[in-house]
């Protein structure tokens, strides 16, 4: 091992003290000498362990409450000291300074803390402040200092000490320190945004410490991973491993079916992110086979998404299709007994989670953060805007759509009809497009539109949309407005017998 080196003294200090045992004991089986600190130092007593308290080198007890226990010269001196520097080596025998070559230290539960919704107070304690200064210490000198700096890491550091005896090579130091800095950024991350939840401070910063390579990116040529917590949002029950691009979907699927959370009955089909086929019903299987209706060519290869438990005879349909991914609370036994006949298919539940309020995505040398589009248009946000109001029933089909549009891809015209999509015309560049490719879709797949409703996710600048609309049956609209030339396409409904709202409010997305 290049510029490998064997571990003589430790310093240890930390907050978890689950796996530390075997450690200890190889650590003393090994002869290493050893320094503590409070609970740590007793911890090891405890053990049978001699122990030397960090109060014997530094000559100071622990103070302020235990905010102040390692930070001293004699320490840190032990810490930072170089091998290879004649000085140093002399300082550290003038000032009786003891060489540490090993430092196992984690940090005070700064998020857990913060997310029990503990007081102020009690979330400023857990700033670690020893922790980080003696992992930023260790790690800078790598060369001659292993950095151990989480629990995470305790396993595979134990099988290093015993293959190696305690010897560590100068690769494995660096990898540890690499580790180290990572878990020193991700933590000084988390404080700051703790600290700047009003964004008075221009500046970004995300961190995750949990990341997962996947088969590829968008295409076999890209490489991809995914940095996050996917097990806090699903429990994966059975099928292969998802893809870049499975995630994108999955990602589109649940925000869209947030929309519905706790409503009836629904069931989604998304295709490339955007919806091609939904319905609302009294049961989930219903709800799946009016849902399947609505694009039965684009569902094959779709991800499949309920906002109730799934059954056996909702399993036996969706069966026979191919699917990526199932998303559901919850199936019965029988259900999932149906569904992982196919080897690959995914098959998730989905937990209560909290979505992020943020939208981050990478543009040109940046990045670019927004608000979450939290806005969902309700019976309160509608001002009729045409002579004829729209009826209970339509009202309700008008916010139905309304949901569906604001997931889906801009430009877009969503086409509803008692609470199933019919088609969507999706990111196109011109809106009158997209309302002719819904249509189109719609008259396809013989639906009939006389009597739909039609939601738009921009206001229309000229009055053609509704014009094309109304000749197709569709007899009530729903949209932002804020046109220049709102009252041409007013007349145009007016004189039609077409009722028209309007909510205040664009959802774009690009």
């Amino acid at each position: 091992m290049a510029q490998a080196k064997g571990i003589k003294s430790a310093l240890i200090s930390v907050y978890h003290k689950e796996g530390l045992k075997p450690i200890v004991k190889i650590l003393n089986q090994l002869g290493v000498e050893i320094y503590s600190t409070g609970g740590t130092e007793k911890f090891i007593t405890d053990l049978g362990i001699n122990v030397i308290p960090v109060e014997d080198i530094t000559s100071y007890p622990s103070i302020l409450g235990g905010r102040v226990k390692t930070l001293h010269p004699k320490v840190f001196g032990g810490i930072l000291n170089r091998a290879d520097h004649t000085q140093d080596q002399e300082e550290l025998k003038a000032y009786d300074i003891p060489q540490i070559d090993l430092v196992i230290v984690d940090l005070y539960p700064f998020e857990d803390t913060v997310a029990s919704g503990a007081n102020e107070q009690d979330i400023i304690e857990k700033i670690d402040i020893g922790g980080i200064s003696l992992i930023r210490a260790a790690a800078k000198n790598f060369k001659d200092v292993l950095c151990i700096s989480s629990r995470a890491d305790y396993a595979s550091f134990e099988e290093m000490l015993k293959e190696n005896k305690g010897v560590v090579s100068l690769s494995q130091r660096k990898n540890f320190a690499a580790k180290a800095f990572q878990v020193s950024s991700h933590y000084d991350t988390a404080i700051f945004n703790y600290f700047n939840t009003t964004e008075a401070i221009r500046s970004h910063k995300q961190s995750f410490d949990k990341g997962k390579a996947l088969r590829y990116g968008e295409n076999p040529h890209q490489q991809g991973f995914f940095f996050g917590d996917f097990d806090k949002v699903f429990n994966k029950l059975h099928g292969k491993e998802l893809s870049y691009n499975n995630l994108l979907d999955v990602d589109a699927a649940v925000n869209l079916m947030s929309e519905f959370y706790q409503e009836a009955p629904t069931f989604a089909i998304l295709k490339h992110n955007n919806a091609c086929g939904l319905a609302q019903r009294n049961n989930i299987h219903q709800a799946y086979v009016d849902a399947l209706a609505g694009d039965p060519v684009s569902a094959f290869g779709g991800i499949l998404i309920s906002n109730s438990e799934l059954d056996k005879a909702t399993a036996e349909e969706i069966h026979n299709l191919f699917c990526e991914v199932v998303i559901a609370p919850s199936y019965t036994d029988e259900a999932i007994e149906i569904l992982t006949k196919k080897k690959n298919r995914i098959i998730l539940v989905q937990n209560v989670f909290q979505f992020s309020d943020k939208i981050v995505r990478t543009c040109l040398n940046g990045v670019l953060v927004q608000d979450r589009d939290a806005k969902t248009d309700a019976v309160e946000d509608l001002k009729t805007a045409t002579n004829l109001s729209p009826n209970e029933a339509q009202v309700e089909d008008l916010l139905f759509a309304s949901k569906i549009c604001k997931h889906t891809k801009s430009n877009t015209i969503v086409l509803a009809k008692d609470k199933q999509l019919l088609a969507s015309g999706t990111g196109q560049t011109s809106r009158v497009d997209a309302l002719n490719h819904a249509i189109e879709k719609a008259l396809n797949f013989k639906f009939d539109l006389r009597d739909s409703v039609m939601a738009s996710d921009a206001f229309f600048p000229f009055p053609d949309c509704v014009e094309i609309a109304g000749n197709a049956g569709i007899t009530s609209v729903i949209q932002p407005g804020g046109s220049i030339k709102d009252e041409l396409s007013i007349d145009y409904c007016n004189e039609n017998n077409i009722s028209m709202v309007m909510t205040g409010t664009r959802h774009f997305k690009h």
